[in-house]
């Protein structure tokens, strides 16, 4: 509602040129809003650290509690990325617009609603495509994971150290190689539609990718940072029977599709 309101009220009084000097007013925030994403990653980082060092249970209880801060900074830096995002996108819609001297876009249109349709479908594969490439990835590592402890001696005793060198490479390669797929669909796409069918469909294509877009950010951000913390709230209030119930191995797997 912030978004459309924002939208509405810019162009009521500046039009499309209001848009996008909202679209850079909110761009100028990008260092608060990088430093405040990177808070989450840190404080989780460090109550890792500090399980694998044995401290104290009262640093661990600290590093969640700040862990669990950072998972709602990181899902208020990502609401100004999204709103950035939206606003940004839409100034380059109407540039778009009229470079290809596209002056109207009827709904009612088959070819504009097929450009709709599709492109609210984007969003929804480059998401599912990114999350089946962090299966394969993670699937990947614990196969090495497991022949590491079934092929070094004393590893399992901890006398002996674990490549984790491997498990770094097969992440850094997993990470480049999946997302030559979702790539390839983000640039062709919009070149398929342009072409094949014509600048209505593309345009239609590109407010349905920017709108379901908009709703598929939204709602992952939310969750992945929801799911994490009611985690964190059973382990450090006890609630809902504490660690080991089933409630809480539920969170954890919830846990795990949000990260």
């Amino acid at each position: 509602l912030i978004i459309v309101a924002t939208i509405l009220g810019c162009n009521a009084l500046s039009g499309d040129y209001g848009v996008a000097m909202a679209a850079v007013g909110m761009l100028s925030t990008l260092g608060v809003t990088l430093a405040t994403d990177a808070y989450g990653p840190i404080a989780d980082n460090a109550g890792g650290i500090a399980e694998m060092a044995e401290l104290e249970e009262r640093v661990r209880e600290t590093t969640d509690a700040l862990d669990a801060l950072g998972n709602t900074t990181a899902a208020t830096g990502k609401g100004f990325a999204i709103g950035s995002a939206v606003l940004t996108s839409l100034s380059l819609l109407t540039a778009f617009k009229d470079k290809a001297q596209v002056y109207t876009a009827d709904i009612g249109d088959p070819v504009v609603l097929s450009g709709v349709l599709f492109g609210a479908m984007l969003p929804f594969l480059f998401a599912a495509l990114t999350m089946l490439s962090v299966q394969k990835a993670a699937g990947a590592i614990i196969i090495e994971v497991r022949r590491q402890f079934a092929t070094i001696d004393g590893l399992r005793e901890g006398t002996a150290e674990a490549d984790s060198d491997r498990c770094v490479a097969i992440s850094t390669q997993s990470s480049v190689e999946e997302m030559i797929l979702p790539g390839v669909y983000a640039v062709l796409s919009p070149l398929m539609a342009g072409l094949l069918i014509g600048p209505k469909c593309l345009t239609g294509m590109l407010g349905g990718a920017i709108a379901s877009g908009m709703m598929l950010a939204i709602m992952m951000a939310n969750a992945g940072g929801a799911w994490d913390n009611s985690k964190k709230y059973i382990e450090i209030e006890g609630a809902c029977g504490g660690k080991g119930t089933t409630t809480h191995k539920a969170c954890v797997v919830g846990d795990t599709v949000g990260d």
